[in-house]
């Protein structure tokens, strides 16, 4: 069953600002980043919204509104069968967000859910609805679809001399349009959206350090009213990466704020991915989908050792643990197709000169060579496994000389897009040309990653942000 439109969660848009379309209401909280819904499973989801109070006339930041929030799911709405989550505080030290893990729900089926809230209990109102589904797990044969992105950089969108220049340029990334919109090859929404990381950036101007700054990049993000449509109707899966950690090609080691405790922590306050009540929750995951799917969701950045030292057997990016539940959880499966979602990429090639993950010189090769051979000598790669990674700001498809295969889903905005190493080329991790490439993007564009999974067929297709078709692939289900 598949989700129609339910339009813009709140219908504010009343002033421009910092990003996004806000209503002036002094005194009031509103809900002006919508709500979202993540970490779907057969039986539960997280959800969460922000009050939010304005905009900070200063730093243009999205204040917070102190307050209260609960949410209402409902199991139908032609009925209003319905139930209502706990009351929870918004306040600083929470980021004024009321996120909650909800658990208790019925496998593939539609709910709706909105955000009730107020300053207190007394003096109430409610967001529109939203909707998700929850996932129909190994006894649900029907098609499943997704989308995967990576590369939201706000500051290059909106940057008044090479960022976008178009009339809706406050709605935010016109990529989110085209996920929402179809075509004649998809003509229904994606039953969830993945984040690989680079979900904000806080490294790029204004820079971010604090706690505050950080968490202002998150506010000026998804205030956007195309992220909260799109969100509106579609439930979220989100990875971490190198500038919503720390900085470019970071690990833990270095002194430079932001500290690598913050980001992470910020990671898991901003966004719906770990249970809120569970404090040693990990980011690393694996969600069975349907009879024919499962994904895994992995970290990169919070085990990983010095990018600087020596590669070997010692220098881990996933860490030991990680690795363990990894291989583990892959030989159990007997969904259709595996696919491992990695906020870095595996197969490349890359720039010759990083050291920041699987496939480069002097980086984590050692552990990623080692992690293929075991694909191979289990018999896993032989089961319809491919990886999708994000990082990379070009889209490709490559072929690693071991038949492991690899898409990359590229920037999803243009400005932050570039053209990337193909094989032979003297300045990529391929030297050689032992990989094979049947695409790699051939100029600069932002876009994303349509995936859709049946019983016969895993079919891999790129976009544009226009909603163009650069790209697309079909790998046949083997037995």
């Amino acid at each position: 069953m598949k989700a129609l439109l339910v339009g813009t969660i709140l219908g504010l848009f009343v002033v421009g600002g910092c990003g996004g379309t806000f209503v002036e209401q002094a005194g009031e909280c509103l809900a002006e980043q919508g709500v979202m819904a993540g970490e779907v499973t057969t039986n539960s989801v997280i959800l969460q919204g922000r009050l939010t109070g304005g905009i900070d006339e200063v730093t243009g930041d999205v204040l917070g509104c102190a307050g209260v929030g609960r949410f209402e799911v409902l199991r139908s709405l032609k009925t209003g069968d319905s139930f209502y989550t706990k009351w929870i505080k918004a306040n600083e030290a929470n980021d004024f967000i009321v996120k909650v893990k909800v658990d208790g729900l019925e496998a593939g089926k539609r709910y709706w859910y909105r955000l009730e809230y107020g300053k207190d209990r007394k003096s109430t109102k409610k967001t529109m609805h939203a909707t998700f589904e929850t996932l129909g797990g190994k006894d649900d044969d029907s098609e499943k679809s997704f989308v995967v992105v990576t590369g939201m950089n706000y500051s290059k969108f909106h940057n008044p001399k090479s960022g976008y220049k178009g009339d809706d340029r406050l709605l935010g990334y016109p990529a989110l349009v085209a996920m929402m919109s179809g075509d004649s090859f998809r003509t229904e929404l994606p039953d969830f959206f993945v984040g690989t990381g680079d979900n904000v950036y806080f490294d790029k101007p204004p820079m971010a350090t604090t706690q505050q700054q950080i968490r202002g990049k998150y506010h000026e993000q998804f205030v956007q009213q195309r992220f909260v449509k799109l969100f509106a109707n579609v439930p979220t899966y989100w990875e971490k990466d190198d500038h919503d950690h720390r900085y470019n090609d970071c690990d833990n080691s270095s002194d430079r704020p932001p500290s690598s405790e913050l980001g992470i922590a910020t990671f898991k306050e901003q966004l719906p991915v770990t249970d809120p009540e569970d404090d040693d929750a990990v980011t690393y995951r694996t969600h069975r989908i349907s009879k024919h799917l499962q994904i895994w969701l992995v970290e990169g950045r919070d085990y990983r050792s010095d990018n600087d030292i020596p590669d070997g057997p010692d220098k881990t990016l996933w860490g030991a643990k990680q690795i363990a539940w990894l291989k583990s959880t892959l030989t159990e499966s007997d969904a259709t197709f595996k696919i491992l979602i990695s906020p870095t990429p595996m197969v490349g090639p890359d720039d010759a000169y990083k050291k920041d993950n699987h496939t480069n010189n002097g980086g984590f090769q050692y552990e990623g060579k080692a992690f293929f051979k075991w694909l191979k000598d289990s018999g896993v790669q032989a089961e319809n496994f491919y990886i999708i990674c994000g990082d990379r700001h070009w889209q490709y498809h490559s072929v690693h000389p071991s038949g492991i295969e690899e898409f990359s889903c590229g920037a999803l905005v243009d400005a932050n897009s570039r053209i990337g190493r193909k094989p032979g080329d003297k300045k990529s991790t391929d030297p050689d040309a032992l990989i094979k490439q049947p695409y790699c993007m051939q100029k600069p564009s932002g876009g994303f990653l349509h995936v859709t999974v049946n019983k016969d067929k895993a079919s891999f297709t790129f976009y544009d942000e226009k909603n163009n078709i650069f790209y697309a692939c079909g790998k046949d289900a083997v037995d």
